[in-house]
């Protein structure tokens, strides 16, 4: 297969020779393959999504952002982002010190729970929504003889999104802590340490890289969620359309180069986003060499 060639040694001969058996023209034919792939489903499409949103000149680019309706969608988006990011970050850290630190009944529910949003169409999700605080939901009439608004308004928003996020912190938390084991932390227990001590001293440097990995793919999702946030806006231009249903809606009314605009914008964010992702998983693996070498180290001494 492509890929890195594992090596082994002929006893016949004393050169190493490759443990693959695929001729080069094959290896460079699925290398091609794969190549061709990303670029026609992943590179042009992105290039033709900054192409069309610059294609009537800067002046037209900049003037999709100004308007009052884009305005609004831009700032909508980036306080449910802001609102759901850090909720989420405190529940997927809870959650997965709870389940890979400690054995309790439930456990296996409430893992069964974290990944109940992603069997979850967020259609579906923005549905239930609806069916709680709804007019005619059932704690509907509850809420509007106290005057609270939630769907068709900003906390329904926010609702949706945490909904449809808060499992990435605590999946992407939960092997890594599972892996690290609790030995160091009984360690500092043993010696003294409170509680708030040992998590902040060891076990949050300890999962540090992994936790900014949950936080940046949350953050994506959260600033691109469109089915669960579009059951339970109302679309209502300029309140409660976030960037997703802005474009949606110029799109719609034929105002394709500010819907291009926009969608740049998402689609820069997506870019920033896999570049800080790819420097996450570069620093983990060299965390994760070094430490293989401090540790032979350890043994050779």
């Amino acid at each position: 297969m492509a890929g890195p060639i594992a090596l082994r040694l002929d006893p016949g001969k004393a050169r190493p020779v490759a443990a693959t058996t695929e001729s080069a023209w094959i290896r460079w034919s699925l290398i091609g393959a794969a190549l061709a792939f990303l670029a026609l489903f992943l590179l042009l499409p992105l290039v033709l999504v900054f192409a069309l949103a610059l294609r009537e000149g800067l002046r037209v680019y900049v003037a999709a952002f100004a308007t009052p309706d884009a305005r609004s969608a831009i700032w909508l988006t980036l306080v449910s982002a802001a609102v759901a990011v850090p909720l989420n970050t405190v529940f997927g850290v809870a959650a997965a010190w709870a389940i890979a630190k400690f054995e309790f009944k439930g456990k296996s529910l409430l893992i069964t729970l974290i990944d109940l949003p992603f069997a979850i169409s967020p259609v579906i999700a923005g549905l239930i929504f609806v069916i709680l605080f709804g007019a005619r939901g059932w704690l509907g009439p509850w809420l509007l003889a106290h005057d609270v608004r939630i769907i068709f308004a900003v906390p329904g928003i926010v609702l949706a999104t945490m909904f449809v996020t808060f499992p990435f912190v605590a999946r992407e938390l939960i092997p890594l802590m599972q892996a690290q084991g609790s030995d160091e932390e009984e360690s500092a227990l043993t010696l003294g340490a409170s509680g708030w001590q040992t998590f902040w001293r060891v076990t949050l440097p300890n999962i540090k890289w992994g936790l900014l990995y949950g936080v940046i793919l949350t953050n994506a999702r959260a600033m691109g969620e469109f089915g669960a946030v579009s059951v339970v806006s109302g679309h209502i231009r300029g309140q409660t359309n976030t960037m997703p249903l802005h474009i949606e809606v110029l799109y719609n009314d034929y105002q394709t180069t500010a819907a291009f605009a926009l969608a740049s914008l998402l689609a820069f964010l997506a870019v920033v986003t896999l570049g800080i992702k790819s420097f996450i998983e570069w620093k983990i693996a060299r965390d994760n060499v070094q430490a293989v070498r401090e540790a032979e180290q350890g043994d050779r001494l």
